[in-house]
């Protein structure tokens, strides 16, 4: 199999693909961006009549449009933006200034600024002590936060590792470790291993300070700010993102966030790569403990010596690779994985803008794109704590943007749109189905949302909610888990998605997983898709293959 920076598709007398990728979500296509380019022979495969995955922009009613699954651009990775060329295949996208807009109650409003000071001028008001200390902590927060990037584009440190490779991985870590201070290790472990709640207590006293990092933590996450390993978002949401690298980048795409999968799609069709839809995969083949294909629901069987899968641990190993090709306690730990995804979406169609109380007169559509309604770090706890045991919490933590204040291509000239993602609510309920209880359930966010915009509910013509099952059926997450795989530190960086197969490859020889199930996990980063590839083309260069 032959590896070479030639664009061009490597050629294929028998139709022979050189690897399959399952799924079109956009790790599924970086990886097969970045294995076209080095000159395989590539195939992607997806189930639905339309690619994306959950990072996807989709009609609410005709002609309005809106990020229906994922819905903010913070942590794509900006080597891939590069190596992918994604700007001249048609992404855009425009910085968020402020980062967030959190409503406090009583018409009071916080917003973090990408300007630091003046963050530190907004809190100031509420306490002056505070001011000061986000000062120093965001500086500290992005310290850390830089040790940890070149960690998203390389493998985890293999555990697995014996004779040569584990000094191999031990000397890796060393180097990527050097310069940092006694210090900044124990608070890199706090992160790692304590809770937000406890970090925020220590370093602030203004409950509306620790709600405005509380609305920029444990997105998608189970658990409450104080449980541990809660606190490990603050530094996520400070690595580099955007064109520019810039860390702490957040901002919306122009054409919602398909238009980032559209991008990475048309790399690698220009490139060679074959996308399919329509093209549910029943099976990955296996024979003799190695891969040979795929079947297709259909029945259709097409043959490759490779396979990256971009569904998630479960799906891939549970579902798509009969139990008898692979190890009984590999399958057992794949099963272990905590899935049960405690986030929720709302999407709305609007006749017009909503108008939000306390919001002042001269603020402009970036900032009035966006408003966090986010309770008190207790209050968030309760919430956690509710959802546990199966039942809806009485006040949801709900995330608004209002994309069209920036991006007018989504919906016709005076109307708007609204994606709202909501935390903290069970995938199985004690009592009723979501079925049953989807409908109630979008009035009552909706009813929140309007304690803040009072006019909202007259606004509305047309609306989509997707609960955690919602997000299973439609975009094949196993229990709604937006990440594959619930982020905490027994299911990160080298535990991910298990300890013996952290590097990508599988006990199925050829097979590799791609997608955010494997490190450094959940967002739309591209790095677990630009990972695998390179994993892969490593293997075959080391196995000197040729076509």
């Amino acid at each position: 199999m032959a590896i070479a920076n030639d664009p061009a598709p490597v050629s294929s007398p028998t139709g022979r693909y050189d690897a399959i990728v399952v799924g079109a979500g956009h790790n599924g296509l970086t990886a097969a961006a970045y294995l076209a380019r080095a000159g395989l022979k590539i195939l992607v495969l997806e189930r639905r009549d339309i690619i994306g995955g959950a990072c996807i922009t989709e009609e609410v009613i005709p002609g309005h449009r809106v990020s229906f699954a994922s819905y903010f651009a913070s942590m794509l990775m900006p080597t891939v933006v590069r190596d992918l060329d994604l700007a001249r295949h048609g992404l855009r996208m425009v910085a968020s200034d402020p980062l967030l807009t959190v409503a406090l109650g009583d018409g009071q409003i916080i917003r973090w600024w990408a300007d630091v000071e003046r963050t530190a001028a907004e809190i100031a008001p509420y306490s002056k002590a505070d001011a000061e200390a986000f000062v120093r902590v965001d500086r500290e927060l992005k310290a850390l936060a830089a040790y940890l990037q070149p960690f998203f584009l390389e493998p985890p440190p293999d555990l697995a590792a014996r004779g040569l490779g584990r000094v191999r991985e031990a000397i890796r870590l060393l180097k990527r470790f050097r310069r940092i201070k006694g210090r900044e290790v124990a608070q890199l472990i706090t992160f790692l291993t304590g809770s937000l709640g406890d970090y925020l207590d220590r370093h602030f006293e203004s409950a509306a300070v620790k709600r405005m990092f509380l609305a920029n933590n444990v997105y998608g996450k189970h658990g409450g700010p104080y449980e541990p390993g809660s606190a490990v978002g603050l530094l996520f949401h400070l690595l580099s993102g955007g064109d520019h690298a810039v860390q702490g980048f957040a901002g919306h795409v122009i054409g919602g966030m398909g238009a980032i999968t559209q991008a990475i799609a048309a790399t690698a069709r220009a490139h060679g790569a074959e996308i399919r839809t329509d093209a549910a995969v029943a099976r990955i083949d296996v024979a003799n403990g190695k891969v040979c294909g795929v079947t297709l629901a259909d029945g259709t069987a097409i043959a490759a010596d490779i396979v990256l899968s971009n569904a998630d641990p479960k799906r891939t190993f549970l579902g798509l690779v009969e139990p008898g090709a692979l190890p009984d306690d590999f399958r057992r730990d794949i099963d272990a994985i905590k899935m049960a995804g405690p986030s929720a979406k709302l999407n709305l169609a609007l006749s017009g803008e909503p108008r939000v109380i306390g919001r002042t007169a001269d603020a402009d559509p970036r900032e009035r794109a966006l408003l966090s309604i986010a309770p008190t770090l207790e209050g968030a706890q309760r919430c956690a704590d509710t959802a546990r045991f199966g039942d809806i919490p009485d006040e949801l933590w709900i995330d608004c943007v209002i994309p069209s204040l920036v991006d007018d291509t989504l919906c016709p000239p005076g109307k708007h749109m609204m994606t709202c993602f909501i935390q903290y609510v069970p995938y199985k309920l004690r009592e009723g189905t979501w079925d049953e209880r989807r409908e109630a359930f979008a009035d009552a966010i909706v009813a929140q949302i309007a304690r803040h915009m009072p006019d909202l509910p007259g606004l509305i013509e047309g609306r989509v909610v997707l609960t955690p099952l919602d997000l299973e059926r439609t975009y094949g997450l196993t229990e709604g888990n937006i990440f594959h795989g619930d982020l905490h530190l027994g299911q990160l960086f080298s535990m991910r998605p298990v300890p013996a197969f952290s590097q990508y490859r599988t006990p199925v020889g050829g097979l590799y997983l791609c997608g955010a199930g494997a490190h450094p996990g959940g967002g739309v980063t591209g790095a677990p898709g630009h990972n695998a590839a390179h994993q892969l083309l490593a293997a075959l260069k080391r196995r000197g293959s040729r076509t």
